[in-house]
């Protein structure tokens, strides 16, 4: 399902909405950081060039120190949160294309929505008690217009120098007041004045509900509350053209910023690095442990191990996350802006993991009669994902699942044999098929170990392809007829490590140092280390 483009900003420019077909991310307007400011001045810190960055050196806990532990401040920790927002809002903008701000939609039996919804209500009976005065009070009223006219003005471009005059005149307090005193302002006429305005500033997907204003009603009370109502539709247009603006911004300095903003959460929050830092300290015992041991040129005889390259380490990391366990460990700090990404990531590939074990195990169980019919392939694919859809599910019944999909299969099968003047699958044989399909559900099942390792390595060899997403190695055996889908869903994830180990591959190689060298004084600054199978992942789609 699709939810409506984002429109075009209010006068600024009436330009049709662009229309996304991707799957869109929306934050809450309660959740969006105070202000929207430009990359270039969001941050205290300066953007340090990739060649010079120098983030903070984590010595490990055997390394001495004389300098006494650092006292963190509340204004630390709320200075750190406050650049983890701006950073997580930025992040989200630069790789999500989709990013959208939406009201916030609260449920209908919540606490929160029963006490705006009497607060709302106390207002608008206390406003309508005061117009219905003899003689009327007009307090209230003024109120709102004021904080309408501050809204309207904000709406405006800088250049709008007549309209912003206009609007001034109009709503102008002092005279209101003074006529208010009276008892000869026009509440009505103001109302109607405020509509006209909206009209001449909303974007066009709004229009409708600006008409919607000028055919209610005459009774002041639901014509101010229909106001309100789509004048904060018209702040969310405004912010979401707002984030539109920024993304090119932000895309041409996301590395520097990103890096920047967690630089200074780093240098802020001691404990930082600490999840990160046992991250590549597990990818480097196991790329140590699978490294042959090898005679020390200098080390007269002895033997060793060699000190591995950085980005197989690293990489290895990056392929432990497509397994990881959310509920025993919390990601790495460095990837915590795109938790929502690699979750999704993982769920998509469980699925297909699971897909091409069912394929695998039929097609290698009947062979001939069903190979080179493409089409056979896609239903018995289509199927399979539907079936198994949910299987990241902690309440998901996996066995009772497979068996579902087992007859679905041979039924499918038979219908196909049939038609192609085949014999129908023997009982004895549908009862082996689905002992096999319902078998993956094992741990070490050979065939599900098979795949597993299969999809690990080719996600490795992805990883270490310069320009990957151009340049695609061949798909390993077995994974053929899940083909399209892997290889979108490996692109994407490449094109997401490859930006992380853009913006802080600094801060990894200063830990992997630590952790090779903990006895030894660490080496100078770290500068960013150039992967070959880097391309740029923000432009490279």
């Amino acid at each position: 399902m699709t939810s409506s483009p984002p429109p075009c900003p209010p006068l600024l420019a009436r330009t049709p909405a662009v229309t996304l077909s991707r799957r869109r991310t929306a934050v809450t307007a309660s959740r969006l950081p105070a202000t929207l400011t430009a990359p270039a001045r969001a941050s205290p810190v300066t953007a340090p060039a990739a060649s010079t960055a120098r983030p903070p050196v984590r010595r490990s806990p055997s390394s001495l120190s004389t300098s006494p532990p650092k006292t963190i401040t509340l204004d630390d920790v709320m200075s750190s949160a406050r650049d983890l927002s701006n950073l997580t809002l930025a992040h989200e903008i630069i790789v999500n294309r989709d990013f959208h701000v939406e009201q916030p939609h609260l449920s209908q039996n919540s606490l929160e929505k029963q006490v705006k919804d009497i607060v709302h209500k106390a207002f608008w009976d206390s406003l309508e008690s005061e117009l219905n005065d003899d003689p009327p009070e007009y307090e209230h009223a003024i109120k709102l217009l004021e904080e309408i006219r501050e809204i309207l003005l904000s709406f405006l471009s800088p250049g709008a120098n007549r309209l912003r005059t206009q609007i001034l005149e109009v709503l102008d307090m002092d005279l209101i007041r003074q006529q208010a005193d009276k008892e000869a302002v026009d509440i009505q006429g103001l109302a109607s004045y405020i509509v006209t305005i909206m009209s001449k500033l909303c974007a066009p997907v709004r229009d409708d509900e600006v008409k919607k204003l000028r055919e209610s009603p005459d009774y002041v009370v639901s014509m101010f509350k229909e106001i309100f109502r789509v004048l904060d539709l018209m702040k969310m247009d405004m912010v979401n053209f707002t984030i539109q603006s920024l993304r090119p911004d932000l895309q041409r300095q996301s590395v520097e910023y990103e890096r920047a903003k967690f630089q200074s959460v780093v240098e802020k929050t001691p404990s930082a690095l600490d999840h990160t830092t046992e991250w590549i300290k597990s990818s480097l015992e196991e790329v140590l442990f699978s490294m042959p041991t090898v005679e020390q040129p200098n080390g007269h005889g002895k033997a060793g191990k060699a000190l591995p390259s950085p980005f197989l380490v690293f990489n290895s990391g990056f392929i432990r996350l497509l397994t990881w366990d959310y509920h025993k460990s919390p990601l790495p700090e460095t990837l915590m802006t795109d938790e929502v990404r690699l979750r999704e990531l993982q769920r998509r590939l469980q699925l297909l993991k699971a897909v091409a074990s069912v394929l695998l195990i039929v097609y290698s169980a009947i062979g001939g009669p069903i190979s080179g019919l493409p089409a056979l392939a896609e239903r018995l694919k289509r199927m399979t994902s539907v079936l198994l859809e949910g299987i990241h599910s902690p309440d998901f019944n996996l066995s009772e699942a497979l068996g579902n999909v087992s007859g679905q299969i041979c039924c499918e099968l038979n219908k196909s044999l049939t038609e192609r003047n085949y014999p129908a699958l023997p009982p004895e044989l549908q009862v082996t098929l689905k002992g096999q399909i319902t078998s993956i559900t094992q741990e070490n099942n050979p065939i599900r170990s098979l795949l597993e390792g299969r999809v690990q390595q080719y996600f490795r060899v992805l990883l270490a392809t310069p320009n990957s997403h151009v340049n695609l190695p061949p798909m390993p055996g077995g994974l053929a007829l899940i083909q399209p889908e892997l290889t979108s869903l490996a692109v994407t994830f490449v094109s997401l490590v490859n930006f992380n180990k853009q913006v802080y591959s600094p801060f990894y190689m200063m830990i992997l140092k630590t952790l090779l060298f903990s006895n030894e004084a660490p080496p100078p600054a770290a500068t960013a280390p150039q992967d070959p199978s880097i391309q740029n992942p923000v432009n490279s789609k």
